[in-house]
C-alpha cells in the first residue's frame, strides 16, 4: 500500500472513530441508532488497525547482473544507474574483467 493510500485510510479511519460519540451527544439515541454507531466506530477501529500493520509497497525493481562479460575501454557491462539514480536493490555476481580507464563490469553509481 502506497503511504499516501495509508494515510487516507488512517484519516477516514479516525473521522469514523471520533464521529460515532457524536451521535449519542447530538440526542438521545434509541437502539437502532446506538447499533449503528457501534458497527461505525468497529469499522473505523478495524480500518485504523488494519493501515497501520500494512506494509510500504516494495522500493522498485531488483535489478540484478550475473556473469557479465569483460568491460574495456569505458565500457559497462551490468547495471548502471547515475548518480545512485533508481529504486530497489540491485546485485552483480560473478562480474567479468574490467580494464581500461572507466570500464565498469557489475553496478555503476557514478555520475
Amino acid at each position: 500500500m502506497s503511504q499516501g493510500r495509508k494515510i487516507t485510510v488512517i484519516v477516514l479511519a479516525v473521522v469514523g472513530v471520533m464521529s460515532t460519540p457524536l451521535v449519542w451527544l447530538l440526542d438521545s439515541p434509541n437502539a437502532g441508532q446506538l447499533a449503528g454507531a457501534t458497527v461505525q466506530a468497529v469499522v473505523g477501529i478495524a480500518a485504523l488497525v488494519w493501515a497501520l500493520f500494512q506494509r510500504p509497497s516494495s522500493a522498485g525493481p531488483t535489478d540484478k547482473a550475473v556473469r557479465t562479460g569483460r568491460a574495456s575501454r569505458g565500457a559497462i557491462t551490468g547495471i548502471r544507474r547515475p548518480g545512485g539514480q533508481g529504486r530497489g536493490s540491485a546485485t552483480a555476481e560473478q562480474t567479468g574483467e574490467a580494464s581500461g580507464e572507466n570500464s565498469v563490469s557489475g553496478i555503476d553509481y557514478s555520475d
